[in-house]
């Protein structure tokens, strides 16, 4: 007899956590196949920043008790000004937070399988049907879910979303204590989360203090592999040694110290436009298929937001006597993503791009420019606003925008 369920979905972080969530809350029989095991899940190193807004917490009901800091503000920083900007905002306990939705999702009735790694689909009349996992297990559903991120065995094989990767976005952070937030000559970063905009620092990326309390904070770095990052990289150097640099560098850190026991925290995502995120029987959700804000990032709401129109797309599909689950049917996703995941996929996407072509002068003027706009500006930015957009651009700017559509008719 098959191994059967209704959804079965590969990969246990925010976005197959709460698509778990949402299936079994609606009664479905859902299965969960994660790579890690449960008793180390999720694994030190698998971390995030974890910062999000009130949104998130109210839309996902995600509890207190996983939040390390709530935060009162957001701070942009350049290499010699900065702008804040008051917005509540939470850091979370990032494995707290994960091993939360895994509970919360088993209590709803979901069916987790941990040391489970998927390695291909199962095809039968060119649709999928199921998955194989640890070598030659086999489970199959009536319909499958790829939220394993960039690694996405499910997704490549199926010729799913726009997998070549061109930019890809590589992170490392740690946790520290005497971290000085209040240091003399730079932003008061007490309750707040700091982005910085330096190449010097990250060549084409950005660098993060996320406060956690007291004097310790998240500190790391993120650069993506453009055009600004052959250009201003340091020759030699990867992610590990920028992020050693600005340690060496920055005040803040003079006695900054790594919190014991933990292990640097690494990520990497892909910042280009989406083909596709689902055919018969199938969809991919979170950084399966990235998405990112501009200026904030902030990827887990995006994620959590992609399933829970995944799982709203499961429930239209599998309600009726006879479940649709083809290719047309499930394109449903696809609409409900463009319009509350990412509205304005492809003017976010141009803005993130000339964000990170700018010059470290351009990061400067662009505090000023912040400062003499509408408090509202960048939120419209995030929210693909091309007026918002316009409205920080110079005629200086001309240049860049040259550049960026050179890159783009390239392509």
């Amino acid at each position: 007899m098959r191994d059967r369920f209704d959804v079965v979905i590969a990969g246990a972080g925010p976005a197959g956590g709460q698509c778990a969530r949402d299936l079994a809350e609606r009664n479905y029989d859902v299965l969960v196949l994660e790579t890690e095991s449960e008793e180390g899940f999720p694994r030190q190193s698998n971390k995030s920043t974890a910062g999000t807004f009130p949104s998130a917490m109210t839309a996902f009901a995600i509890p207190d008790e996983v939040v390390m800091q709530y935060t009162d503000k957001v701070v942009l920083e350049s290499p010699n000004d900065h702008y804040t900007r008051t917005q509540t905002g939470a850091v979370l306990e990032f494995a707290e937070f994960k091993q939360f939705l895994v509970e919360d999702s088993k209590e709803l009735g979901a069916t987790y399988r941990f040391d489970s790694r998927v390695s291909a689909p199962i095809m039968e009349d060119g649709e999928i049907v199921g998955v194989r996992y640890d070598g030659d297990r086999e489970v199959y559903a009536d319909i499958v879910i790829d939220a394993t991120g960039p690694a996405a065995p499910l997704a490549k094989e199926l010729d799913v979303c726009n997998l070549e990767r061109e930019h890809q976005a590589i992170g490392i952070e740690y946790e520290f204590e005497n971290v000085a937030v209040n240091h003399d000559g730079y932003a008061d970063l007490r309750d707040a989360m700091m982005l910085r905009l330096d190449h010097d620092l990250a060549p084409g990326g950005y660098s993060w203090i996320f406060h956690t309390g007291e004097d310790t904070a998240k500190v790391g770095l993120c650069y993506i592999q453009n055009g600004s990052h052959h250009k201003y990289a340091k020759e030699g150097m990867g992610i590990d040694d920028y992020l050693e640099y600005w340690l060496d560098s920055d005040p803040r850190f003079a006695d900054a110290e790594r919190i014991g026991g933990t292990q640097a925290h690494r990520g990497s995502a892909h910042i280009q436009p989406p083909k596709s995120m689902s055919t018969d029987n199938f969809m991919a959700i979170g950084d399966t298929v990235p998405t990112i804000d501009p200026l904030w990032g902030e990827g887990i709401h995006k994620g959590m937001k992609s399933a829970r129109a995944a799982a709203a797309t499961v429930d239209a599909a599998l309600t009726p006597d006879e479940p649709q689950t083809d290719a047309d049917t499930l394109s449903v996703y696809d609409q409900l993503w463009h319009r509350d995941v990412a509205p304005k996929h492809n003017a976010r996407l141009m803005m993130t791009e000339l964000l990170y072509l700018a010059p470290n002068e351009r990061y400067d003027e662009l505090m000023d420019d912040l400062r003499e706009t509408d408090s509202d500006t960048l939120e419209q930015i995030n929210r693909g606003d091309r007026r918002a957009i316009l409205e920080l651009t110079h005629l200086s700017d001309l240049s860049l925008l040259a550049k960026y559509a050179k890159r783009r008719l390239s392509r």
